[in-house]
Parts: C-alpha cells; structure tokens; sequence
C-alpha cells in the first residue's frame, strides 16, 4: 500500500514569518501538537509544542520571534508515491512519530503519522515500529512529536 492512500491530505501549516505566539494559538486552536512551517507549499521545517517551549520559551525568545527561529529544518520525510514500510522504517529509524509526505517537487501534499500506519498497516509493523521510536538513543536528531 502505498502512502498517498492513507496519509491525512487536510494539512494545516505555518509560515517561516509566523510568530511564535501565533502559532502556538494556531496549534491550540487546532489541537495540533506539531504544524509543518511551509513558504507556500514548499516544506521548510516541523515545529512541534516542545520546540516553541523548549527552543523558544526556555531560551527567552520574544513570542513575537518569527517561528523559524525554533523549527526543525534538517527533516526527514516520504514520497506520497513510497511504501508504508518505507514510512515505518523511517519513523523507527528516527524515532519519530510524524512524517510530512512531499511530492517529487517537495511540496507538501500530507503528513502521516504512526496512527495512520496503525489504521491501515499490520499491528506488527506499528508495534515494532513503536517499540523502535521508544528506545533511547535513536539516531534522529528531529524533534518532532
């Protein structure tokens, strides 16, 4: 199966100029814990809520500081067009549980996460790639939620 089949396409974003108070409101407005930071549809970042308290707050940061300054920019993510298990095998790999999913001109067209594998993949697959994600010391450096 491929990913396009089963991502969420409904995908709410942020503006690398956003500020950090808005977004927030954004995300608590959406119930949202992470939002895609896009210039249009081309992906720049992930922020999550732990980046806006740990990068933001934590650092001092004015809430007026555009959202740029605390996303994660080095990211991971799927080709609409790739496997489920490629999406897996990512998430594990990485310890992450949120992946955007880009078309081949990498703009964004979704974001699926370990609970759309869980709707649609075999239980075995999200069990070991959830034990995976887990474990201490993954090699992923993003931070997304």
């Amino acid at each position: 199966m491929k990913i396009a089949d089963v991502m969420s396409r409904d995908v709410q974003i942020a503006n690398p100029n956003d500020s950090i108070q808005s977004v927030a409101q954004k995300m608590a407005e959406l119930d949202v814990g992470a939002l895609p930071v896009c210039d249009g549809r081309r992906i720049q970042g992930m922020v999550t809520d732990r980046d806006i308290a740990v990068r933001g707050v934590a650092q001092g940061l004015e809430n007026s500081a555009p959202i740029s300054r605390i996303m994660t920019g080095n990211l991971e993510y799927v080709l609409a067009s790739d496997d489920l298990n490629q999406a897996a095998d990512k998430m594990a790999d990485h310890q992450i549980r949120r992946l955007p999913v880009v078309d081949e001109n990498k703009d964004l067209v979704g974001i699926i996460s370990l609970g759309d594998l869980a709707q649609e993949h075999r239980a075995k697959i999200v069990g070991r790639t959830l034990e995976e994600i887990s474990e201490p010391g993954g090699s992923g450096n993003q931070t997304t939620a």
